[in-house]
């Protein structure tokens, strides 16, 4: 079974979507950059969508296993206080694998080689599962504020010492 992490693109609709349909109405999908201006359910406006998500000033990437989209993954290169630097969402039938943390383990690469030195992480405080994802690739918690975890990931150059991401339960 191979694992990847996938530019967004057209031509996994059929499979973006049955993520998506999974999900189920009105719940936020993190990680795969859906706007509330969005128009994801015509072909027209889901291309225009993976194409906003390719020229996008982060970076964003699908999990994929066997053509299915397992989740998505975003890394924002700019710093935003409220959702950090990286978002993630893995589809309920999937979760529990360790593909979070995976994803993020991926993702601190991409990080790293573009010279980020930290990064920003939140989660809401009561998702266990998200911060242990986050702890199990360094996260280390500064504060609470109000209902978020914020955790910060040190990124040390390449060469400097290897960050490993353990398996398990993921968020």
């Amino acid at each position: 079974m191979a694992l990847a992490l996938v530019e967004p693109s057209v031509d996994l609709y059929d499979a973006w979507w049955e993520a998506h349909e999974e999900w189920g109405p009105g719940l936020h999908e993190d990680g795969f950059g859906v706007a509330a201006t969005d128009d994801v359910d015509s072909p027209d406006g889901f291309v225009a969508w993976v194409s906003r998500l390719q020229t996008s000033s982060g970076t964003c990437r699908w999990i994929v296993e066997d053509g299915r989209v397992l989740g998505g993954i975003a890394l924002r290169h700019e710093l935003n206080e409220r959702t950090g630097h990286i978002g993630y969402g893995i589809r309920p039938s999937a979760r529990g694998r360790g593909l979070a943390t995976w994803a993020l383990g991926e993702i601190l690469n991409e990080a790293r080689a573009r010279g980020m030195a930290r990064v920003l992480l939140v989660c809401v405080d009561d998702n266990e599962a998200s911060a242990r994802t986050i702890e199990r690739n360094g996260g280390v918690l500064e504060e609470v504020r109000g209902p978020v975890r914020r955790y910060w990931i040190e990124l040390p150059a390449a060469g400097e010492f290897g960050v490993l991401a353990e398996e398990g339960a993921d968020g």
